[in-house]
C-alpha cells in the first residue's frame, strides 16, 4: 500500500484562513499596506499604546476601518500598555468608542481592563503579557481571550505543544526588529532613564554600546552593541508554522516608514499565497494585488537576518558592531581614487545610500552624487578602501517605487445587463453576493449600430482604474440595444462601484466576543513586580483568580536596586564563543559586569541548563 506524501497529509488538516498581520503608524501607512495585500492591520490609538510615537485619532482610526473592511480587512487597535488608576475609565470609554467604530479587536496587556464593563470586541492577549506557557495560553482562553500574541522566543516545537491543547487563535511574530528580552519582561529602559516601555516609552537601550567584563575585572569586550539582535526573518517557516497550528501571521514594525512596509506586506503576500494555493487553502480577507515592483527584504531596513530561537538555533543572534540598517550587499571595492571608487559590479545609482566597516569595524555610511558605469562618486570618501564590502541601505529608485501610488488591490466582480418591462437593468455583483443595481428607462434611443454599442459597453464598463473593484465578466443579454454615449455608461460604472463599495461596507460583519465573567485559577500563586501590575483592577482581577500579590509593577517602585531588568534566550557568551559548553574555552569568573556609556553597572548571569541569562540593576 503506497504511503500518503506529507503534502497529501496536510492537504487533508482542517485549517482555518490565514491572516498577514501587517503594522501601521498612521492612515497613510494603513492604507498601503492593506492595497499590499494585509488581511490585518494593527494600529495604535493616540494613547496607551506600546508605541506612544505611533498614535492616531478616533477619526482617522474610522477611516482606516471604513476602507479595510471593503477588503474584509480586519483592523486591531493597540492599547497594550499597563495602566494608572486614573487610566482605566478613560480607556473603558475608548473602547466602547472603537466598539462602535467596528473595530476587530482591541490589544491589550493590563488585566484590570478585564475587571471593567467591556463591549463584546474580540480581545487579544499582547505579546507584552508573557504568553509563554501552556498553563498561562489556556488560562486566558477560559477567560474568553480571542487570541494570544505568542512570544517571540517560541520555538516551533512549543508552538505545536500549544496548539495540541488548546483552540485559542495564535499569533506569531514572522518578521522585524527583535526584543532581546522575554516580551514583556523588559525594565532596562525604565531603570536606565525612567522611560517604561511597558507603558509605550521604551528607550531602546538594547540598541546601545556597551562593554563586558567578568568579576575579576578583567574585560572581555568594549564598547560594542552587545544586546543588539539582528532582525527577524522567519520566511522559510511559514508553512511549518500554518500547520503547527499559527493562524495570524505579525510583521513588526509601527515604527516604520511606508516604503518598509509595503515590501515587506507584498513579499510574504507572495509566499504566504503560493502555499495557501499549494494546499487549497484560504486567506482571511478578499482581493488581489498588483504591484509596479518585485519585493525584496533586503532592501529595506533590515540589520541583517536570524531565525532566533524558533529552531532552538543560538549562532548569530547579534549586531554587535552596528545598530542601523545594513541593506543589501552589493560587491567590494577594486580601487580608491582621490574622489570616487571602482566596484566589482555596476548596479549602484545617483541617490542611493551606502555602508561599509571601517578598519575598526565599524559601520558608515555616505550617499552615492553620481556613478559612472562601476565609478562610484560618493559624498565623503572617507575610510572607504581597497577590498571592503560595500551594502546599499538605500535604493533610491525601489524606494521611489514603493513610494508611488500604482499599487492597487482588486476585488473581482461581475456585471450582468438585462432588459425588462421597466427598462434597462446593470447588476454589479460580488462573490459574496453583494449586489448593486442601476436601471435606465426603456424609452430609450435604440442603438443603430446594436453590435458596436455591446462593444463600448463591455469595454467602457471594464474600466475601473484604480478603483477595489475589477470586472472579470460582462453578461449582457438584450433584444434591443439601448444608444448609450460613453459618458452615460462611465457614470453607471461609477454609480454602480460606488453603491457596491457601501454596500460591502454596510454588510460587513464583525465578530462579537465577551469576556468571560467565570473566575478561572491563574496558574501562578505569587505575583512579584514581573506581573506588571500597575492598578487596583488589576490587582482584583489577580486577587480573585487566587494569587497573591507580592509587590506591584517596577514602575510604581523607586528602589531598583539588585532587580532583575531583563531575561533573555540570547546568551553573550554563546554571542562570543566563551560558553562553557564549547571546548578549550577561556574562562572568565562570573557574574560579568555591563557597563553602558554612561558608567552605570548592571551584573550579567547565566542558567546553562536552561540557556537563559538574565541582567540584574547593580546599584
Amino acid at each position: 500500500m503506497r504511503l500518503k506524501s506529507d503534502k497529501e497529509l496536510k492537504i487533508g488538516l482542517k485549517v482555518p484562513d490565514i491572516e498577514l498581520l501587517v503594522p501601521a503608524n498612521n492612515k497613510e501607512v494603513a492604507i498601503k499596506a492593506i492595497k499590499a495585500g494585509a488581511d490585518a492591520v494593527y494600529i495604535g490609538y493616540s494613547r496607551y499604546g506600546a508605541r506612544i510615537q505611533a498614535g492616531n485619532s478616533l477619526a482617522d482610526l474610522a477611516d482606516i476601518i471604513d476602507f479595510a473592511h471593503i477588503y474584509r480587512v480586519k483592523v486591531y487597535i493597540t492599547l497594550n500598555t499597563i495602566l494608572k488608576d486614573t487610566e482605566i475609565n478613560d480607556i473603558e470609554k475608548i473602547i466602547w468608542k472603537l466598539y462602535y467604530l467596528k473595530a476587530d479587536g482591541i490589544i491589550i496587556q493590563d488585566m484590570g481592563l478585564i475587571e471593567c464593563k467591556l463591549p463584546p470586541v474580540p480581545v487579544i492577549a499582547s505579546t507584552q503579557c508573557h504568553n509563554n506557557t501552556l498553563e498561562k495560553i489556556l488560562f486566558l482562553e477560559q477567560t474568553g481571550f480571542k487570541r494570544v500574541i505568542l512570544p517571540r522566543e517560541i520555538t516551533l516545537n512549543e508552538i505545536k505543544e500549544i496548539k495540541k491543547h488548546t483552540k485559542i487563535e495564535l499569533e506569531c511574530f514572522i518578521h522585524g526588529a527583535l526584543c532581546v528580552s522575554y516580551s514583556g519582561q523588559c525594565y532596562l529602559s525604565y531603570a536606565n532613564g525612567g522611560r517604561s516601555a511597558n507603558r509605550g516609552e521604551c528607550a531602546q537601550p538594547c540598541r546601545k554600546k556597551y562593554s563586558l567584563k567578568d568579576s575579576d575585572g578583567k574585560y572581555i569586550v568594549r564598547n560594542k552593541y552587545l544586546l543588539s539582535l539582528k532582525d527577524f526573518n522567519l520566511s522559510e517557516y511559514i508553512e511549518d508554522l500554518i500547520f503547527a497550528g499559527v493562524t495570524s501571521f505579525k510583521i513588526e514594525g509601527r515604527l516604520k516608514n511606508a516604503a518598509y512596509v509595503v515590501n515587506t506586506t507584498a513579499y510574504y503576500r507572495q509566499i504566504i499565497d503560493k502555499i495557501l494555493a499549494t494546499y487549497g487553502l484560504r486567506r482571511s480577507s478578499q482581493g488581489y494585488s498588483e504591484y509596479n515592483f518585485e519585493p525584496d527584504i533586503y532592501k529595506t531596513f533590515n540589520r541583517g537576518y536570524t531565525t532566533f530561537n524558533i529552531n532552538n538555533s543560538k549562532k548569530d543572534l547579534a549586531t554587535m558592531n552596528y545598530v542601523s540598517s545594513l541593506g543589501e550587499y552589493i560587491g567590494v571595492v577594486k580601487e580608491v581614487k582621490k574622489n570616487h571608487f571602482s566596484l566589482n559590479t555596476n548596479i549602484l545609482n545617483n541617490g542611493d545610500g551606502i555602508c561599509f566597516f571601517d578598519e575598526n569595524n565599524q559601520l558608515n555610511g555616505t550617499n552615492i552624487n553620481k556613478t559612472e558605469g562601476n565609478l562610484i562618486f560618493p559624498a565623503n570618501i572617507k575610510g572607504i578602501r581597497q577590498g571592503i564590502k560595500i551594502y546599499r541601505n538605500y535604493n533610491k529608485s525601489f524606494n521611489d517605487l514603493l513610494s508611488s501610488d500604482e499599487i492597487v488591490r482588486k476585488i473581482s466582480t461581475k456585471i450582468k445587463v438585462r432588459e425588462t418591462d421597466c427598462g434597462y437593468i446593470f447588476f454589479l455583483y460580488d462573490d459574496e453576493g453583494n449586489c448593486a443595481i442601476y436601471m435606465i428607462s426603456n424609452n430609450t434611443e435604440e442603438a443603430k449600430n446594436p453590435q458596436n454599442v455591446l462593444n463600448t459597453l463591455k469595454i467602457q464598463l471594464a474600466k475601473t482604474g484604480k478603483t477595489e473593484f475589477e470586472i472579470d465578466s460582462a453578461d449582457i443579454k438584450l433584444k434591443k440595444v439601448p444608444f448609450l454615449k460613453v459618458s452615460k455608461i462611465n457614470e453607471i460604472r461609477r454609480i454602480l462601484t460606488n453603491n457596491l463599495r457601501k454596500i460591502r461596507r454596510k454588510n460587513y460583519k464583525n465578530r462579537k466576543k465577551r469576556i468571560s465573567l467565570e473566575t478561572i485559577p491563574y496558574p501562578i500563586k505569587t505575583l512579584n513586580y514581573k506581573a506588571n501590575i500597575y492598578n487596583k483592577k488589576a490587582a482584583e482581577f489577580y486577587e480573585k483568580r487566587g494569587s497573591s500579590i507580592k509587590e506591584y509593577a517596577l514602575e510604581s517602585q523607586k528602589n531598583l536596586s539588585g532587580k532583575e531588568l531583563m531575561v533573555s534566550k540570547y546568551c553573550i557568551k554563546n554571542q562570543l564563543g566563551i560558553c562553557s559548553k564549547f571546548n578549550n574555552v577561556k574562562k572568565y569568573k562570573e557574574p560579568f559586569i555591563l557597563t553602558d556609556e554612561s558608567g552605570k553597572e548592571y551584573l550579567v548571569g547565566f542558567d546553562c541548563n536552561k540557556c537563559i541569562m538574565s541582567i540584574k540593576n547593580r546599584n
